[in-house]
């Protein structure tokens, strides 16, 4: 029978994100496509070093290997690069013993189209148009911050945090806040307390987490899930309902009025934090990787 990827967790990454790449793309930025492709043939024996994401991948395969009866997620590798200048990669991931067997290589081309023919649910990258072409065509994506090395952590666990409005939630309230200021997001959040809020870039993915940790039945849960958000009181309670009405269960929720988000991710252990705002990205980044959800275009905007 064919392999139906629409019955996993699907989890898109591109090679810079996964392996630290940064050399080899400051040679393709300064020297051109040619001196690149030459460098990576010349060097596709050589082993890359891990990047920003390489735990959080590592953590994603290693949910197969705890439950070896039903596999529950699946990582494919989205480049741009062509097929001659990716055996590096491809010995890469052999060498860490990553069970990554799936890749697209479009040569320069777009990698939105394949990110629904894989049946992505999170796409992973170093490169910023590639992340906003995803967002704008609906996909959960995140630019990950790739200038940051971590140490290799302990997978027993993954453990995942995001930030509320614009990424689980729609952007709806945060425009608010940011057209009219706090005292009137929080009164506007404080009328609409009992009313759900909208879906963001993030809320399916949360949703098919939470699917994954149900599984388990009482036993520990290979994900553990944290809401960190600089939300406070009154302005808790619309997210607390709008999650009780999704169905989802979130494990540690993290309410901080504005106060600096590093030390709590830091404390949580987090592989991974998805924030739209890069003033709490850049300081997070000292502690744990992290992703920026850039805002979804409207069709004729100008950026």
């Amino acid at each position: 029978m064919p392999f139906d990827l629409n019955k996993y967790l699907v989890i898109g990454i591109s090679s810079r994100a996964l392996f630290d790449l940064s050399l080899e793309n400051k040679i393709y930025e300064e020297k051109g496509l040619k001196e690149y492709s030459k460098y990576q043939i010349e060097h596709e024996n050589d082993i890359l070093k891990q990047g920003a994401g390489f735990n959080l991948i590592k953590g994603f395969l290693h949910i197969n290997e705890i439950v070896s009866t039903k596999r529950k997620s699946e990582v494919i590798i989205l480049s741009r690069n062509n097929a001659d200048t990716s055996l590096r990669i491809f010995n890469s991931i052999e060498k860490y013993n990553l069970d990554i067997s799936r890749a697209a290589l479009t040569s320069g081309e777009s990698l939105t189209p394949y990110l629904n023919a894989f049946d992505v649910d999170l796409f992973l990258s170093a490169d910023k148009e590639d992340v906003q072409e995803a967002i704008n065509a609906g996909f959960a994506a995140g630019l990950i911050y790739e200038n940051y090395t971590y140490a290799e952590d302990d997978l027993d666990q993954i453990r995942i945090a995001f930030d509320g409005d614009a990424v689980l939630f729609s952007d709806e309230s945060e425009k608010i806040y940011q057209e009219k200021g706090l005292e009137a997001f929080l009164e506007h959040e404080k009328e609409n307390a009992k009313k759900p809020l909208p879906e963001g870039p993030f809320a399916k993915l949360l949703k098919s987490l939470s699917f994954i940790q149900k599984q388990f039945n009482g036993e520990k849960s290979p994900i553990r899930t944290a809401l960190v958000t600089s939300r406070n009181m009154p302005a808790h309670e619309r997210v607390i309902r709008t999650l009780r009405e999704w169905g989802i269960r979130i494990d540690e929720a993290f309410f901080l009025g504005g106060a600096p988000k590093g030390k709590v991710l830091d404390a949580f252990g987090a592989h991974i934090f998805f924030d739209d705002q890069i003033v709490h990205l850049d300081t997070a980044a000292k502690f744990v990787p992290v992703a920026q959800v850039p805002y979804k275009e409207e069709p004729g905007s100008i950026t």
